[in-house]
C-alpha cells in the first residue's frame, strides 16, 4: 500500500491566491465553497496509461449553451489506474477520490467522501500548479451523471477543453485535467505583487485562470467555478 505524503491546501473561492503555486477551489452551482479533506486513504496502482493533451474550445453559441458532444468524452478507468495527465504527471482515481503526483510533489489527494463536496448538486473544483514550463490544472466534477465537458478559460481569453476520467458505473463524479501556458508574472501580479488594476498595496494577486465550466451532454452549463476577482 502507498502512504499518502502530501495533501492539497484548502482555499475558499472568495480568497485570492498566487498564480503559480498550487491552489485549490471548489464551487457548486449554488455558489457554496468547500474544502479538501484533511486525511487521505491509500491507493494501489493497477496499471498506467497515457491520456494527456487538450484542445482549444470554440466560442459559446448562445448564452450558457455549448454544442453537444458527438461522441463520449469521458474515459472510464480502473481504480488505481495511472493516467499520464501531462509530462511527469500521473493522475488516478479510487472510490475515495482523485489522486495525482508531479515531479516536485509526492502523491496528493482530493476526497469525494469526506462531506466537503455536495455530490447531489452539480459542481466542479480546481487545483493548479506549475510543472516544468506548463501550468497543470485538475479537479473533480460531480453532482450529475450527464456531465460531458469541462472547459478552462484563462485571463488571456484562451479556452481549453480538459480531458475527463471516471470510474465505471457512472458514480456521479470524476476528474478532469489539462495544461495551459504559465502565467506571465508581471501581467498577473502587477507592480510589487499587487493584483492588476488593484493598486500596489492591495496584496490581492489576480488568478491566471478566469473560470472552469462544467457542461452536460446537451451543451448546457451545469456549474461554473469563477476565480476570485471576476
Amino acid at each position: 500500500m502507498i502512504r499518502i505524503k502530501k495533501y492539497v491546501a484548502a482555499a475558499t473561492v472568495t480568497a485570492a491566491v498566487l498564480a503559480v503555486p498550487t491552489g485549490a477551489y471548489a464551487l457548486t452551482s449554488g455558489g457554496t465553497s468547500s474544502t479538501p479533506s484533511a486525511s487521505a486513504p491509500s491507493a494501489k496502482s493497477v496499471g498506467e496509461s497515457a491520456a494527456f493533451g487538450a484542445s482549444d474550445a470554440s466560442a459559446a453559441s448562445g448564452a450558457g449553451v455549448r454544442p453537444a458532444d458527438q461522441a463520449p468524452s469521458i474515459r472510464v478507468v480502473a481504480p488505481g489506474e495511472r493516467v499520464k495527465a501531462a509530462p511527469g504527471v500521473r493522475l488516478w482515481l479510487t472510490e475515495e477520490g482523485k489522486y495525482w503526483s508531479t515531479p516536485d510533489m509526492d502523491e496528493q489527494f482530493r476526497s469525494v467522501t469526506d462531506g466537503n463536496l455536495d455530490l447531489s448538486t452539480p459542481g466542479v473544483s480546481r487545483q493548479s500548479e506549475s510543472v516544468g514550463d506548463r501550468y497543470f490544472h485538475s479537479g473533480v466534477y460531480y453532482g450529475s451523471r450527464a456531465a460531458a465537458r469541462v472547459e478552462v478559460t484563462t485571463r488571456t481569453g484562451r479556452t481549453v477543453r480538459a480531458s475527463m476520467v471516471e470510474l465505471a458505473g457512472k458514480p456521479g463524479w470524476g476528474a478532469w485535467y489539462t495544461t495551459t501556458e504559465l502565467p506571465p508574472v508581471a501581467k498577473v501580479l502587477g507592480p510589487e505583487g499587487a493584483g492588476t488594476g488593484r493598486g500596489t498595496d492591495s496584496g490581492a494577486p489576480v488568478d491566471f485562470i478566469r473560470s472552469v465550466t462544467l457542461y452536460d451532454t446537451a451543451g448546457r452549463v451545469l456549474a461554473t467555478l469563477a476565480s476570485p476577482g471576476n
